[in-house]
């Protein structure tokens, strides 16, 4: 098979699909790769060392696209790129399709085989692609929760972790997944006031072993919501539904009642965020005010820390790459169930049910896409 790397073409977005490590693994198993010219620039990695690999070198992003049987992307592509798309062709790339209309069209049109990282799951319950990048976000969310929390930035001027006489800031994490658990381990080493709300009791047991007394456990209900949030001075929202538009836990009216200068950020904006205010931002724009609340609702928070995000996800798409182009994308996923769950279109169909509901689509059942 023929995987192809197009460089990443999102605003301020630096990661690679493929570094050349999974290229030199690819290769050994058979398969050529092919990379668009600087596709890895962004982390450091020169088209020399895709040659090195074993890659071939591609003089822009159609070469890659008419020639691949795989695109291997991080981001959602873009319209240009989902015009290049074409019938047969594998997309293995996050998707983020619930709040994203246009997107899904496109890529029903375009006849692909599009393969979500976000909806591939793990014998434990979990989100094994999905996994490295919350990680990354949760705990960069702390940092860019305190940079907008000084007053040089429109914040209320107060410091994460206080200093011996003065209170810390009170955090509030929604939710206590991936993301909220990395997002409170940043916030209790920078000594804040950190509160958690989740739903699921076992996850508050299981983050109260984790962190011990100092983080503090809600079980999250509307009054919870309203209190701890209306009291606080930074909030994370990190509650996320597989495939789903995210849940709306905070209204405009609760953001009315924060404190002037307090910090909102939306780590579930990918999935069409869960504060009622949110709506996309970039790296080169990162805020706006809402009510005199900051909020902080970049879609591709790990694409800051390319270096690091690159590699933590090339850890884990590897593997599925390989099964991907070794068995061909029908008998990958059917000798695999996680990775079919990552299965979103196919000829033309929503093949994720989530995704189907949240899009107001036709649901076809992945067996029948494949068997079809």
């Amino acid at each position: 098979m023929l995987v192809g790397v197009p460089k990443e073409i999102k605003v301020q977005e630096y990661r690679v699909g493929m570094v050349p490590a999974s290229v030199r693994e690819i290769v050994a198993h058979g398969h050529d790769v092919v990379v668009e010219t600087n596709a890895g620039v962004g982390i450091g990695m020169t088209d020399e060392a895709y040659q090195a690999a074993g890659a071939s070198i591609a003089g822009s992003a159609k070469d890659v696209f008419d020639t691949a049987d795989m695109i291997v992307k991080v981001k959602e592509p873009q319209a240009g790129e989902r015009k290049m798309l074409r019938q047969g062709q594998i997309l293995f790339t996050y998707l983020h399709l619930a709040p994203d209309p246009d997107q899904a069209e496109d890529l029903m049109a375009s006849g692909a085989t599009c393969i979500a990282y976000e909806t591939v799951t793990s014998a434990s319950g979990g989100l094994p692609l999905l996994a490295p990048m919350s990680e990354v976000a949760g705990r960069m969310s702390i940092q860019a929760g305190a940079y907008f929390l000084e007053k040089t930035h429109g914040g209320l001027g107060i410091l994460l972790g206080g200093v011996p006489g003065v209170d810390p800031a009170k955090v509030v994490v929604l939710g206590g997944g991936v993301v909220g658990s990395h997002a409170i381990h940043i916030a209790l080493g920078m000594g804040a006031d950190v509160w958690v709300l989740d739903r699921n009791v076992d996850q508050l047991r299981r983050l109260w072993r984790q962190f011990d007394r100092p983080l503090n456990t809600v079980y999250s209900t509307r009054d919870a919501v309203d209190r701890h949030v209306s009291e606080a001075d930074l909030v994370i929202g990190s509650v996320l539904i597989p495939g789903a538009t995210a849940m709306k836990l905070v209204s405009h009216e609760l953001i009315r009642r924060m404190k002037p200068g307090s910090v909102v950020v939306d780590v579930a904006i990918d999935q069409g965020g869960c504060f009622e205010t949110s709506r996309p931002t970039t790296h080169d724009d990162p805020t706006y005010v809402v009510d005199d609340v900051i909020h902080y609702c970049v879609a591709n928070m790990p694409g800051a820390v390319p270096r690091t995000s690159a590699r933590a996800l090339n850890n884990a798409t590897l593997p599925f790459v390989l099964a991907l182009a070794d068995k061909g994308w029908k008998a990958a996923l059917s000798d695999d169930p996680h990775l079919k769950n990552g299965l979103n279109v196919q000829a033309g169909r929503i093949t994720h049910a989530a995704v189907a509901e949240a899009l107001g689509q036709e649901f076809l059942e992945p067996d029948k896409a494949i068997a079809a």
